[in-house]
C-alpha cells in the first residue's frame, strides 16, 4: 500500500499545535472572641508547605493575639485560590508580588504566639472560615481610608478591615457598606452582639434528608410566615483629594497587605 505524502500526514498534526496555541493566547494571562466559625468542606488535599505560607501570611498579616483576626486573613487567602483569579497554590497566593508583606515567604517567624498561629493555619485548612468575612479577597490596615466606591467593607478584625469589591451593577442593586459602619452592624472586632454562627454540619443521609424535608414543609405551613422589612443600604460618596493619590503615608515594612500594594504602584486597579 502506499503511503500518504508526507505534507498530507503532517497536516493534522500542525492543526492540532495551531489550535493548542491559539487557545493559550486566548486566555488571560473552635470559637474565635465571641464568634463562632463557620466551616466549607474541600476535595484539596494540603502539604506541609501549604500551611506554612498559609501560616504566614497570617503571622505578618494579623495581630497575632487575634484569632479572629488570623482565621479572616486565612479566609481571604482561601477564597483567593478558590476564586480562579489568583495563583491555584496556596503558596502562590501568598507569594504573588506586591499582594501581602514584604519577605512574607522568607522573613523569620519569632513570636510566642507561633504555635497558636499554626494551629489557626491547619484549622482553615481544614474548613474553618470566619463566617462575616464572607467572599472577601481584599483588606487594609483597619482606619486607613480610600477614595473608592467600589469597596463593600464586610468585618474588621485584627488590626484589618475586610472589603469585597462590588461592580456598578451590584452597588446599584445592593449599595456598599462603609468601613465607618461596620462597628453599627456588629461586624467589628470586640463590638456587642457579635452573631452566633454555627458550622456546617454533614450532610444527611438520602433518607433522612428527604424525611427533614417533608417536616419542614409541614412546619412552614403550620407557621405563620414572618414579616421581612427590607431597609435601603447607605451608600457612602468619598471625595478624593485633588493634590494626592492616596490619603495615607506609611513605610513598606509597616504596611498592610493592601497598603504595600498602593505603596509600590500609582494607583490601584480602576474601578469596575
Amino acid at each position: 500500500m502506499l503511503s500518504k505524502p508526507l505534507n498530507a500526514r503532517l497536516a493534522p498534526l500542525c492543526a492540532v499545535a495551531l489550535a493548542s496555541l491559539l487557545s493559550a493566547c486566548s486566555q488571560s494571562a473552635d470559637a474565635l472572641d465571641g464568634v463562632t466559625t463557620s466551616s466549607v468542606s474541600s476535595t484539596r488535599g494540603y502539604s506541609m508547605k501549604d500551611k506554612e505560607c498559609l501560616a504566614r501570611a497570617m503571622f505578618f498579616e494579623s495581630h497575632r493575639s487575634s484569632r479572629e483576626g488570623l482565621v479572616a486573613v486565612g479566609t481571604v487567602v482561601m477564597n483567593r485560590l478558590d476564586s480562579g483569579q489568583y495563583a491555584d497554590t496556596v503558596c502562590g497566593v501568598v507569594g504573588q508580588k506586591n499582594q501581602f508583606a514584604p519577605g512574607v515567604l522568607s522573613r523569620k517567624m519569632n513570636s510566642k504566639a507561633l504555635p497558636d498561629v499554626m494551629a489557626a493555619a491547619d484549622s482553615v485548612l481544614k474548613g474553618e472560615r470566619h463566617p462575616q468575612a464572607q467572599k472577601a479577597m481584599f483588606f487594609h490596615q483597619a482606619g486607613l481610608n480610600f477614595p473608592y466606591p467600589n469597596m463593600h467593607y464586610v468585618l474588621q478584625a485584627g488590626g484589618n478591615a475586610f472589603y469585597e469589591k462590588r461592580g456598578r451593577a451590584e452597588r446599584s442593586a445592593n449599595g456598599i457598606r462603609p468601613q465607618s459602619q461596620l462597628a453599627a452592624a456588629g461586624r467589628k472586632e470586640g463590638a456587642g452582639d457579635r452573631p452566633q454562627m454555627v458550622a456546617v454540619a454533614k450532610q444527611p443521609a438520602p433518607a433522612a434528608k428527604a424525611a427533614e424535608q417533608i417536616a419542614t414543609v409541614k412546619t412552614e405551613r403550620e407557621t405563620a410566615p414572618e414579616q421581612v422589612v427590607a431597609t435601603s443600604p447607605v451608600i457612602e460618596t468619598t471625595v478624593a483629594p485633588a493634590n494626592t493619590a492616596m490619603s495615607y503615608s506609611v513605610e513598606p515594612n509597616t504596611a498592610d497587605a493592601i497598603g504595600a500594594m498602593l505603596l509600590n504602584q500609582a494607583r490601584p486597579s480602576p474601578v469596575e
